[in-house]
């Protein structure tokens, strides 16, 4: 097994999302830890955001192993955001070989998560259980569901955020709760884009994303809606005082959106998909990194 095998089916340039999700939880603890004291743990920040490189890591060789199981990578047009690593099929690794580095990636967040469980309280173990059996499930069982994208802003999104927030506090807050729901957001619309090249193929090996289930046409006007309740989420939170008012910086990344929601019906011609897809990413990378921004901004400012 190659060194270069692993690091590309574990695919960093996508593991930056989970340095911004561990960023973004954490964020929010310290601007409450600003506003009304209570603990902050910078470690524990590190470790927990470690964690979840290693569990993004984890969902990004689950699923190359699945699609060389079933054959789909060797049928699939690869893109830069979609259609596996190629890791397995140029020979940098074997399906044993990403067999094993998944499961590793396990053994390695289950002791992370014990060790959060016994410091902060029990109430972070139905996170932990969720999110490894989204990690397990996806590819073989979730994917066929006819709408599996939820699953994605669920394990990748929402909880990710909470489970950063939670190693500080010891406990879940309506505030954190409306403020990871973006991120919930954003994520399920990254997979939502970037399952629309492969819409073809993943009918071959008996998959039901979205795409499939109602047709790309009807998948983009669902895309483009969820980016507009989205940026209205981010406002609605302010106004209702549960986010501070710098987190508004989120919406410079309107611009990107638009262009992301113009190209998303534009499936049919790969030189205007790819784009959009590209500001797919940027939109959902730096809305969360302006969000997370935004708290730190409103904690050094409004801090005691």
């Amino acid at each position: 097994m190659k060194f270069k095998g692993i690091l590309k089916i574990a695919r960093p340039n996508f593991l930056i999302l989970a340095v911004i999700l561990g960023i973004l939880g954490t964020s929010i603890a310290w601007y409450e830890h600003q506003e009304f004291g209570g603990p902050f743990n910078l470690g524990y920040a590190f470790l927990a955001t470690f964690g979840l490189i290693i569990a993004h890591a984890g969902v990004n060789i689950f699923n190359d192993y699945f699609d060389s199981r079933s054959k789909l990578d060797t049928k699939t047009q690869r893109t830069p955001f979609s259609g596996g690593s190629g890791a397995i099929q140029s020979g940098l690794i074997t399906e044993k070989g990403a067999l094993c580095t998944g499961i590793a990636c396990l053994i390695i967040i289950i002791p992370i998560g014990i060790f959060f469980t016994i410091e902060q309280g029990w109430m972070l173990l139905p996170l932990l259980v969720i999110a490894v059996l989204s990690i397990i499930l996806y590819t073989p069982f979730i994917l066929r569901m006819g709408y599996p994208e939820w699953s994605a802003g669920l394990g990748l999104g929402v909880l990710p955020v909470l489970g950063a927030y939670f190693v500080q506090t010891g406990t879940y807050t309506m505030g954190a709760l409306l403020a990871s729901i973006p991120s919930g957001i954003l994520v399920h619309n990254l997979l939502l884009l970037n399952e629309f090249p492969d819409a073809e193929y993943d009918i071959t090996v008996k998959r039901r994303t979205l795409p499939i289930s109602i047709g790309k046409k009807n998948a983009a006007v669902f895309y483009s809606a969820l980016n507009i309740i989205m940026y209205l989420w981010i406002i609605g939170t302010v106004i209702t005082h549960y986010m501070p008012a710098f987190t508004l910086i989120g919406l410079l990344t309107i611009p990107l959106a638009f262009k992301a929601i113009n190209g998303s019906f534009k499936y049919d011609d790969r030189s205007k998909f790819i784009p959009a897809m590209a500001a797919n990413v940027m939109t959902v990378l730096a809305t969360q990194a302006l969000v997370a921004a935004g708290f730190i901004l409103a904690g050094v400012f409004n801090g005691h």
